[in-house]
């Protein structure tokens, strides 16, 4: 566990420092299409059961309201922010999660309350490790919102369907994880968002 925490600092050090003019630029980015706040800030559930703040650059619309999911081509997305999702940078910025504590590289992705409440039993064997950026199930959902937009109930479709898949590959990275796991699960996640990109061009 110490050194997954030393890995997670040294990581997120690294990181950072390399793609700052990425967050500088995409701060301006995001300031020039709709104005402050550039960051977007959500409550999620984290080790446990704390309550910790995600970090996020911004991608809908100021005063946008709707449901917590979020499909493709949801018109509450700005047009910056839909490259900033398709490209993962939105994700940058919790890095700095990462560095105070609340978050690993590596670990299952954090949820919101309202859904943890309502899988609260199984995320009792979940959360005795800190949330990550990327884990198991970031990979095998990278096109997330283009499968819940296929649904008549996106809301619904997650909440019954993509997220007991997500607890499952959870648990499984549970019952695995070790620091060459840790690492592999990095390497897939970097050739998906690389791949994703390729596509983009």
């Amino acid at each position: 566990m110490l050194l997954k925490r030393y890995i997670d600092i040294a990581l997120s050090s690294v990181i950072l420092l390399l793609v700052s003019p990425i967050l500088i630029v995409t701060a301006l980015a995001v300031w020039l299409e709709s104005g402050s706040p550039i960051l977007f800030r959500q409550e999620r559930v984290g080790l446990r059961f704390s309550c910790i703040h995600i970090l996020k650059f911004r991608t809908m619309r100021i005063q946008s309201s709707g449901p917590l999911v979020t499909v493709g081509g949801d018109r509450r997305i700005s047009k910056v922010g839909r490259f900033l999702r398709l490209s993962k940078i939105d994700e940058l910025p919790q890095f700095w999660n990462v560095l105070r504590g609340d978050m690993s590289v590596v670990g299952p992705r954090p949820e919101v309350p309202v859904y943890v409440e309502y899988y609260k039993e199984r995320y009792r064997n979940i959360l005795v490790v800190r949330p990550g950026i990327t884990d198991l199930a970031s990979i095998h959902f990278r096109d997330e919102e283009e499968v819940l937009a296929q649904s008549q109930d996106p809301l619904r479709e997650y909440l019954e369907r993509v997220l007991p898949i997500k607890l499952d590959l959870a648990d499984k990275y549970i019952q695995e994880r070790s620091t060459f796991g840790d690492f592999a699960i990095i390497a897939r996640t970097a050739i998906a968002v690389l791949l994703a990109n390729r596509l983009m061009k």
